[in-house]
């Protein structure tokens, strides 16, 4: 049951983690450690530790101003023991658990937002394509100051995602800062969020572009199906793909490797050390490469966690693409979800990954090869500037071409590239290489 969490996040209903049971395992792997492989030998208990616990427990049925049941307190304090581990390890009720399952078949009901916590306050990861979050405009770095009025700092990530759930079509307004500016209100209805993982069209005749919104457990074979449609809209070998992973907060382990062996022949894509059996894992090439080996640029930003880094590490390690963009997120554990009874579960991060050569991304991220930072593109009027061919009693071309006087030839439709920046430059970048390799 191993996945990678997109950070503790809102899926589930506002995108929490990923990965279901169908999804979990890289490999057949036991729903839970086997007792004894977390450690060789059982520390005694630490009894007067828990005279102090029940000490704890009893004094706050006793004294605290309202009743409180035993079990309040007992899954309030597995609460506390799981979220003062990491960001990433959490106790998940039935609710939750039912909602993580259902994430990675990429339909949940939310906003459609990822968050982190970041100094006490919630962090915007990265919004998801077609959903209330981005289409409100909210960005990867905003931080949610507060939720329906109510102040987010020093709230719990579990308290702050339960209030950002709700009923479909009910409507939440959000506080949001930006790059430390004024905050503003931003509200939105709760949806049923549908999420298609992979997106593809040609940019141009030659050049393909494929956007990964999140990696879901049918991701690797979507993108094996975008390809093939690319190859066939196409009409002829590609001359180069762009590979989008910006504000992709992560997803299925298995899923990153199997959109890795796409785009290469051999050579390993990651491995994970950890202490629990089966987190020590290695995952390499089947030489199933589908890309055709053309060349290939991969755009990243700081929305970029998890599974998208693995992605965007090994192909850059295995020197197959040219990484652009800005630095990633830097998520580098990954999480195994154990089943308990009761319909719950533990998530807990049980190992870290490495890139084939060897690089921990925790809390540094990828580092692009060449570093494009977002901006706006404003295009300037072309002046009706005089040609050759307006003037009167000009020479034919010697070729048999036809003229080109001012103005000549339709308008252009619009593209993806003409409003992203950095889309613009890998598609420039892609076109020099494919220029110089000679296709």
């Amino acid at each position: 049951m191993l996945h990678l969490s997109r950070l503790t996040s809102l899926a589930l209903t506002i995108a929490l983690v990923i990965g279901a049971p169908l999804a979990f395992a890289a490999q057949p792997a036991p729903a839970v450690a086997p007792a004894g492989t977390a450690a060789t030998s059982k520390a005694p208990l630490p009894l007067e530790e828990l005279r102090t616990f029940a000490e704890v427990m009893d004094r706050i049925k006793a004294a605290y101003v309202e009743p409180v049941d035993d079990k309040t307190l007992l899954e309030n304090a597995i609460k506390g023991m799981l979220s003062n581990l990491d960001p990433h390890s959490a106790y998940l009720g039935p609710e939750d658990f039912t909602e993580l399952q259902e994430s990675t078949s990429g339909e949940f009901g939310g906003l459609g937002i990822e968050v982190g916590a970041e100094d006490g306050f919630i962090k915007v990861v990265s919004p998801i394509d077609d959903t209330p979050a981005s289409k409100a405009g909210i960005q990867a770095g905003d931080f949610i100051v507060k939720i329906n009025g109510q102040p987010t700092r020093g709230q719990t990530m579990t308290e702050a995602v339960d209030k950002m759930r709700g009923k479909i079509g009910q409507k939440i307004t959000l506080t949001l800062v930006r790059d430390g500016g004024t905050p503003f209100d931003v509200t939105l209805a709760r949806a049923v969020i549908q999420v298609k993982s992979v997106k593809a069209q040609l940019l141009e005749t030659g050049y393909a572009y494929i956007r990964i919104t999140q990696f879901q457990v049918k991701t690797g074979e979507e993108v094996s199906k975008a390809l093939a449609k690319l190859r066939k809209d196409n009409g002829k070998k590609l001359n180069g793909i762009i590979l989008d992973l910006r504000n992709n907060p992560g997803g299925v382990l298995q899923a990153a490797v199997e959109v890795v062996d796409h785009f290469i022949t051999k050579g390993l894509i990651v491995y994970t050390k950890g202490r629990i059996a089966n987190s020590e894992l290695r995952f390499s090439a089947t030489g199933k490469d589908e890309s055709e080996a053309v060349p290939m640029v991969v755009l990243i930003n700081g929305g970029s966690a998890s599974a998208s880094e693995i992605v965007a590490g090994a192909l850059q390690d295995q020197k197959r693409a040219v990484v652009m963009g800005t630095t990633s997120f830097g998520k580098g554990s990954v999480q195994t979800v154990l089943p308990l009874n009761n319909d719950r579960a533990l998530k807990i991060t049980t190992a870290l990954y490495f890139t084939p050569n060897g690089r921990s991304i925790q809390a540094q991220g990828i580092v692009p090869d060449i570093e494009v930072r977002k901006a706006k593109i404003t295009n300037e009027a072309e002046g009706d500037y005089f040609k050759e061919a307006d003037l009167q009693g000009h020479l034919s071309n010697g070729n048999g071409g036809a003229d080109k006087p001012t103005g000549s030839g339709a308008k252009p439709k619009a593209m993806p590239q003409d409003d992203d920046y950095q889309l613009a430059q890998a598609l420039s970048l892609l076109k020099g290489l494919s220029i110089t390799s000679g296709r």
